[in-house]
């Protein structure tokens, strides 16, 4: 197969080991990953029709989480459907063109998710320390370019890191030790320099996560400072309620990321990076629809008046 300019490989499918090693597990995960995947959907997509059927929800704040939502069940659906289809199959196969399709959107939609997430800091910060220039400064204009702006910068790294991994030649084993097509999993089947890749790898993954960091950071210090400056206790109430869900959900999916950066390189860190991966790709997208649901009123107000007036519609 032709990678590229003077640059051939043998390989034409990689197999899969996922959790193969652990026999007894396969049915136990597979329902468990199952019954995960379908509470992402439907609770993602519970947000994301809320939202839309709510005008009161119509404000940058749930323009945002609506992407966030959106973003949760694009890079869970890359990445799930194949680990629950090696759990029960045998045909643990994944083509060449397969593997890196899969690498190119859950990279595009992790990054882009983790500006998305940056965007929401923002947005935070314009909300708590500038409430009455609110709807000026974060004008549906404004909104619609930082989103477009997320997917395309999203889009643009993932395209340089998969660009990075096409120009490498796969000649050896083609054995992934992971249930899918993971950046240090590829390189690691690589038969030439991985250098430039690596260096690449470790460009574009510190600028991101030093980028984003910076901007969340930057805003939740202004916002911290104008809360402890707010004279009443009701307005500091409602200024950290708009907030703690944010918070939560930036802690974990940073905490998980930082992780993955801090793991050691080695065979016997392989099963840590594969549990903090399915952390990564599985359980946060389930977290953050119930994070935002359970933290925020007005989608839990919104979603009791809906399943309301679904049971009265049922029951006359």
């Amino acid at each position: 197969m032709s990678l590229g300019d003077g640059n051939q490989s043998s390989v034409t499918t990689f197999i899969l080991l996922g959790f193969s090693e652990y026999p007894h597990l396969q049915t136990p995960l597979f329902l468990v990953f199952l019954t995960i995947y379908t509470v992402t959907l439907v609770g993602n997509l519970g947000i994301i029709v809320v939202i839309k059927i709510n005008p009161k929800l119509h404000t940058p704040m749930y323009f945002f989480l609506s992407h966030l939502s959106f973003l949760d069940i694009c890079y869970s659906s890359v990445f799930t459907p194949k680990l629950i289809e090696i759990l029960v199959t045998e045909d643990r196969t994944i083509s060449f063109k397969g593997c890196m399709v899969q690498f190119f959107f859950v990279c595009a939609f992790v990054i882009t998710e983790m500006f998305m997430l940056a965007v929401m800091a923002y947005d935070r910060f314009v909300a708590v320390c500038n409430p009455l220039l609110y709807t000026v400064a974060m004008s549906q204009k404004l909104c619609a370019l930082l989103v477009a702006g997320t997917y395309a910068w999203g889009g643009i790294c993932s395209l340089t890191l998969t660009y990075s991994l096409l120009e490498l030649s796969y000649c050896g084993s083609n054995i992934i030790n992971h249930f899918g097509c993971e950046y240090s999993a590829i390189l690691s089947l690589s038969c030439s320099d991985p250098y430039f890749s690596q260096m690449m790898c470790l460009a574009i993954s510190t600028f991101n996560e030093a980028c984003s960091l910076l901007i969340i950071l930057a805003s939740y210090i202004f916002i911290v400072v104008t809360i402890v400056k707010m004279p009443s206790t009701g307005g500091l109430q409602k200024a950290f309620s708009t907030c703690a869900s944010h918070l939560t959900a930036i802690t974990i999916f940073h905490g998980i990321i930082l992780l993955l950066y801090c793991v050691p390189n080695s065979k016997s860190s392989w099963l840590l990076v594969k549990v903090a991966t399915v952390f990564f790709t599985v359980m946060i997208p389930m977290l953050n629809p119930l994070i935002y649901s359970l933290r925020n009123k007005d989608v839990k107000d919104m979603a009791r008046k809906l399943i309301h007036t679904n049971l009265l519609s049922h029951s006359m």
